[in-house]
Parts: structure tokens; C-alpha cells; sequence
């Protein structure tokens, strides 16, 4: 299996932790060499480790932010 290799270039900040020390985060990462795109997924606390998650391009960002501020929570 190929190294997945990636950068990244700002935290936005955590949603959750596990009681591992797993943070669910938003950051912007760049993806083998790729443009930053916007990431949701959890890390170890290294930031060596990752689960599954979902990239989202600046454009399906604001369209999942208008989605949530829709919802009555």
C-alpha cells in the first residue's frame, strides 16, 4: 500500500475526544502534495495515527454550514 503523505496547515480547532485521547478535528490539510482542503476526522494525540473521515472543498464547506444553521438543534 502506498504511503498516504500529508501537511498539516491549520487546526481549526476539536469537536471531541475520546477516552484514548483521540481528538475529532477540522483542519485544513493538503494531501500528497494536493491543495489544502478543509478535513474532519479523528487523530491520535500525535497526529500520527487516523481514523476515517470527510474532506470537504471550501465550496461543500459553506454549503455544510448553511446546511447546519438551518437545523434547530
Amino acid at each position: 500500500m502506498a504511503e498516504i503523505k500529508f501537511d498539516i496547515e491549520e487546526t481549526f480547532g476539536e469537536i471531541s475526544e475520546s477516552a484514548k485521547g483521540w481528538k475529532k478535528e477540522l483542519n485544513l490539510i493538503s494531501w500528497n502534495g494536493r491543495p489544502a482542503k478543509f478535513d474532519l476526522r479523528e487523530w491520535d494525540p500525535n497526529h500520527q495515527k487516523m481514523g476515517k473521515g470527510i474532506t470537504l472543498s471550501k465550496e461543500e464547506l459553506k454549503a455544510l454550514k448553511v446546511l447546519l444553521n438551518n437545523m434547530e438543534l
